[in-house]
């Protein structure tokens, strides 16, 4: 046994207790390490209940990016002009508190490695609404950039968003400064584009098939909204079973837009867990995991941070699409460990020194990742740890 029956056992019970006492409506936990799968389902909820699993979308659109590199249908440093020809010719604000008009002109092109990075010169504002000129200009195009849980009924179609976005100055150079969200709903116009297909359609081509992934996509088909769980913000509801990710959206968003389940979400996990590959299918390489999972921000990136201060600190850093632990400050933050969370109440990450990988799903929205629940989650998994 890879983990303690004692140490799980008490998990449950940890996690139960948040349930009951009203902190979330339900939950799903799945635990896999060393081959050994361990699951709980708490709440009104089943094992195999649909959730919006909002940012966890970010990874799962990374991944697509790196299947196209590697049939070389895409290039890391290439600028996007060709696919996003309204990302040319950049023109970049003199600074944050600056007026829309007050401009200079880029250093450089963006490229799908500042997509993949964060570091496309636009990203998430975590100020108050009308603290910045720009906030209020970004705020009318309705984009849905980051500030808030994702609302797939808000956003244009693809093309109709870029134009919108392209008219918007960048916040800093490409290549400059980390900034959170944006760059994932860029980047899946990008793979959107390079494919000729949806995102949707080329996420199932290039992962969710060859994965069998068959509930993730980023609405929920008539037939299976019965598995849809409801989803809550602040104690009401914030999107029920007929909403918003009950119909197509018309902007497929790469940053958060996905729905999925604990057992769909597992095949994603181990195989970049395993390298790559799903049992003996290869999904991607063992370079291209790598390079996803390394992080790639510099010393100066990490001290400017991207939501608060300390966010990043001296052990955390940032790959592509998933948050990578560069030293142990927790229990759980193994150096190397690498994943994200949803700001609607879900939990990803994997970790290669431990042959482990575990997810958590709810659905309460916030800003999340000091919740309580995932802080008594993630210690609960390491202390089961038995070997």
């Amino acid at each position: 046994m890879s983990l303690s029956s004692k140490g799980l056992t008490r998990l449950r019970d940890t996690l139960a207790r948040h349930v009951d006492n009203g902190e979330c409506p339900g939950l799903v936990s799945v635990i896999r390490r060393r081959g050994e799968t361990h699951v709980d389902v708490i709440g009104d909820v089943r094992r195999d209940t649909i959730f919006r699993i909002a940012s966890m979308t970010k990874p799962v659109t990374a991944a697509l990016a790196m299947a196209l590199v590697e049939q070389g249908r895409l290039r890391l440093d290439d600028p996007v002009d060709e696919l996003l020809p309204e990302l040319a010719d950049r023109r970049v604000l003199t600074s944050l508190d600056a007026e829309v008009d007050d401009t200079v002109p880029a250093n450089r092109a963006i490229t799908l490695r500042d997509l993949l990075t964060f570091r496309l010169g636009w990203g998430g504002i975590y100020a108050p609404p009308g603290t910045y000129p720009v906030q209020a200009a970004a705020a009318e195009l309705q984009l849905g950039l980051g500030e808030g849980p994702p609302r797939p009924a808000g956003p244009p179609e693809p093309d109709e968003w870029m134009r919108r976005f392209g008219t918007l100055p960048l916040l800093h150079q490409p290549g400059e400064r980390w900034m959170y969200h944006t760059g994932s709903e860029v980047l899946g116009v990008l793979l959107a584009r390079a494919t000729g297909r949806s995102l949707g359609e080329a996420m199932r081509e290039h992962l969710f098939e060859p994965l069998g992934m068959i509930d993730t996509g980023f609405h929920v088909p008539e037939a299976q909204l019965g598995r849809l769980t409801v989803s809550y913000s602040d104690g009401k509801l914030f999107d029920a079973v007929d909403g918003q990710w009950s119909k197509p959206p018309a902007f497929e968003a790469g940053g958060g837009g996905l729905v999925s389940t604990a057992d769909d979400y597992l095949a994603f996990a181990t195989m970049l867990l395993a390298n790559g590959k799903h049992g003996r299918e290869r999904v991607l390489s063992r370079p291209a995991v790598r390079l996803m999972t390394t992080d790639h921000l510099t010393p100066g990136q990490h001290a400017a941070d991207g939501f608060w201060p300390g966010f990043f600190g001296a052990h955390r850093g940032w790959g592509f699409g998933v948050q990578v632990v560069t030293g142990r400050d927790e229990l759980w933050a193994t150096p190397g460990r690498y994943g994200w969370d949803g700001g609607l109440g879900t939990s990803w990450h994997n970790d290669p020194a431990e042959d482990l990988t575990a997810i958590l799903l709810t659905q309460r929205a916030g800003f999340l990742l000091h919740w309580p629940l995932y802080l008594d989650f993630w210690n609960g998994v390491y202390a089961s740890l038995d070997d």
